[in-house]
């Protein structure tokens, strides 16, 4: 996929647009005062990959509390900010590694430009991050459909910050509709050269939302669309994390953990494979190695797809035939298959 290059902006030691890796994303879901629940929360997300932190600051406390986060975190923290445009600038003053804003409900223009003068000080970015959700009243109120809402918000916000001498951006325009968010994106890819912060918005639950989310992450990813991503869930927020890194690695555009091949199973299958591929599945999660690793409960494709990954089970009654790099190398009885598999994956080294 040739790639359309954007400006390259630092959040932090991160990198978004310019070539960089498509950075993943996530946003804390407790309460921001309580500082020990959120750094938990913060080093969890640490430890699943997620590479940028984005933290809500609705009050003065929270701020006061962000500044204390920021000591502990080791990834890049966002300040998310709405309505008032003190707490930007306080929470760039408290180390935040960029500061979302959403110029449609921030009324004070001087406010604004308060905000920048403080990023530009400071040096840090800002993402102009519009939403379905809060768009200002003009804007909503008019007769453009939707999409054209959404476009012309984050046009019209870029246009403001620009006039104040700061581009030093990440813009997003999200909606929960994959149809719109797709209309929206393409748009702003083809009039902006700031990188493009992807996501549906409030996608729904794990089960759900994951699905809505990498359909349309899926397509705007495949027409180079995006530089860096977050994945909204009802849920944990290191679920996202697990999802973006499973979007962007079935795209072939970065790896993350080894692949895991497995049928569907049919009456051919003579093993237990969907508890085997499950428990396989959560054990390869641990692992950095850049493996295809396949588990195959038949001779029709079993064989096969077991010698063209890098380790593979082709199965047949009880047992399997244990490949490496095509070649084989022992039979395996079933209660062994994830023991054995996993003995090949962890001698090898990660990326």
């Amino acid at each position: 996929m040739s790639k359309k290059l954007t400006k390259q902006v630092m959040v932090g030691n991160v990198a978004i647009g310019g070539g960089a890796p498509i950075a993943i994303q996530s946003m804390t879901n407790t309460k921001t005062i309580n500082i020990a629940a959120t750094l938990q929360q913060i080093h969890r997300l640490e430890a699943a990959g997620c590479e940028i932190i984005r933290i809500s600051l609705p009050d003065e406390p929270s701020v006061k509390a962000f500044k204390q986060l920021k000591k502990e975190a080791q990834a890049p923290l966002v300040a998310d900010i709405h309505f008032r445009w003190e707490l930007a600038v306080a929470a760039i003053k408290a180390g935040a590694d960029k500061v979302r804003i959403n110029p449609g409900n921030i009324k004070d223009k001087d406010g604004i430009k308060k905000i920048v003068a403080t990023a530009g000080l400071h040096n840090i970015p800002l993402r102009i991050g519009v939403n379905a959700g809060s768009l200002s009243d003009i804007i909503r109120d008019s007769d453009l459909a939707n999409a054209e809402k959404l476009v012309v918000s984050a046009l019209e916000s870029v246009a403001l910050i620009e006039s104040m001498g700061f581009t030093d951006l990440v813009i997003s325009a999200k909606t929960f509709s994959v149809p719109e968010a797709l209309t929206v994106y393409r748009t702003l890819a083809a009039k902006l050269d700031y990188p493009l912060h992807i996501g549906i918005t409030e996608s729904g639950t794990k089960k759900s939302g994951s699905l809505r989310s990498a359909v349309g992450l899926g397509i705007l990813l495949s027409e180079s669309i995006g530089d860096t991503l977050r994945v909204s869930l009802s849920a944990d927020p290191v679920e996202e994390v697990y999802v973006a890194q499973q979007i962007l690695q079935i795209l072939e555009l970065r790896r993350f953990h080894p692949e895991l091949v497995s049928c569907p199973t049919c009456a051919r299958c003579d093993i237990d494979l969907i508890p085997i591929a499950n428990e396989l599945e959560e054990r390869l999660s641990a692992s950095r190695a850049p493996l295809r690793v396949a588990v195959m409960g038949c001779v029709v494709n079993g064989p096969g797809e077991a010698r063209q990954s890098d380790i593979g089970i082709a199965a047949g009654k009880g047992r399997g035939v244990l490949f490496k790099d095509g070649r084989i190398i022992k039979n395996v009885a079933e209660e062994n298959f994830v023991d054995e598999l996993m003995k090949l994956v962890q001698k090898e080294k990660p990326e």
